[in-house]
């Protein structure tokens, strides 16, 4: 059925309508819009500056918060802690003093959506204690702020890859399937070339080839074409295929008649009808591309220290040392795991919402 941009409920409506009736989906859909949300406003949700580093804290456990004193209720305060082994880096606190967590403090500055400098973090508390509520990582450094910040770059990472990806998948499988003939099997061949190729292997292929003396930027810019570059031939055969209906459609016929250009066609007339398919699709092309960006960071072939990311946070994971002494430090696995999940989820609304085979 030919997909109207001004019928009387929207794409939009029909996705969240159906998401509502989807529990987990509804449940995924919120946690990544606060995950990103959280990202976005990482410099003040984060308490210290993620590229400050405390020697003497070395792999800090999370400190504990705690609500009660010998006076009765108290207001949320931490204790200082204090190096008691060394070797493996066992911390006791120190009762003596209390330290209140404070709300809106200024501490270090960033800038607020990229462009306004900003000082005020949500909490924090006066020095020398540090509230750690993740812990630390080997340099002192703040794993909560990271997260966030890490979140920020591995995120953005995969959302702008798959829509890259997805916006060549749909060029690409529109072209194939509307031309056919030697077009056709030109594109078909190139993307069956592509995708005969183990991912991670072409991933890393394509990243080595490049120099190491790379700046951060430019290897964030390098992973998210590398990635769209891989990421578009599965989309493609998809949509040539439903192209190859949807060209024999009546209102095709129309616009040809009419003499609209090919081009004109497939953008305004074709690859629309394709698009609860590709929303879906998309969605749940996202977890991929986060594992992919996680592994190169974390072969250390991504994103590089000292800027933070899912996947060269969880380096340090490597050793088992580290482990059993810092078990902390496999929290942003946990994240990615969480928001794969999370995204498969809302995929899985998302098709049960758009594509009229699920509904009932």
């Amino acid at each position: 059925m030919r997909i109207e941009l001004n019928r009387k409920e929207s794409l939009l409506r029909q996705a969240i309508s159906g998401l509502r009736h989807h529990r987990w989906g509804w449940i995924a859909l919120w946690f990544i819009l606060f995950l990103l949300l959280a990202t976005i406003f990482a410099g003040f949700l984060s308490p210290y500056d993620p590229y400050e580093q405390n020697r003497t804290k070395s792999y800090h456990p999370p400190v504990r918060i705690h609500l009660i004193d010998e006076d009765g209720l108290h207001w949320p305060f931490i204790y200082n802690y204090y190096l008691v082994d060394p070797i493996f880096k066992r911390y006791e606190p120190d009762r003596t003093k209390k330290y209140n967590i404070g709300l809106f403090v200024k501490d270090s500055t960033y800038h607020l959506f990229g462009l306004i400098p900003c000082n005020i973090h949500l909490f924090g508390v006066d020095s020398p204690a540090r509230v750690f509520l993740l812990g630390s990582d080997l340099h002192g450094r703040d794993i909560l702020s990271r997260l966030l910040y890490g979140g920020r770059v591995s995120l953005s990472i995969s959302l702008v890859g798959v829509f890259l990806s997805f916006i060549l998948g749909l060029i690409m499988g529109g072209i194939a399937g509307y031309f056919g003939g030697w077009v056709d099997n030109f594109l078909m061949r190139f993307g069956e070339i592509i995708m005969s190729i183990p991912g991670i292997y072409l991933l890393l292929g394509l990243r080595s080839i490049f120099p190491t003396s790379l700046s951060s930027v430019e290897i964030y810019l390098l992973i998210v074409v590398v990635l769209s570059f891989i990421g578009w031939a599965g989309l493609a055969r998809v949509i040539r295929g439903m192209v190859l209906s949807i060209k024999e459609r009546e209102f095709v016929q129309a616009a040809r008649a009419i003499g609209s250009g090919h081009m004109r066609i497939i953008i305004r007339h074709v690859l629309p009808n394709t698009l609860s398919y590709t929303i879906i699709a998309l969605t749940l092309s996202v977890p991929g591309f986060i594992i992919s960006e996680s592994a190169l960071s974390f072969l250390s072939l991504g994103i590089q220290e000292p800027y933070p990311s899912w996947g060269n946070m969880l380096t340090a994971a490597q050793s088992v040392r580290v482990l059993t002494t810092a078990p902390w430090i496999l929290i942003p696995g946990l994240f990615i795991s969480i928001t794969i999940i999370c995204f498969n989820f809302l995929g899985d609304g998302l098709r049960d919402a758009l594509d009229p085979r699920f509904k009932e």
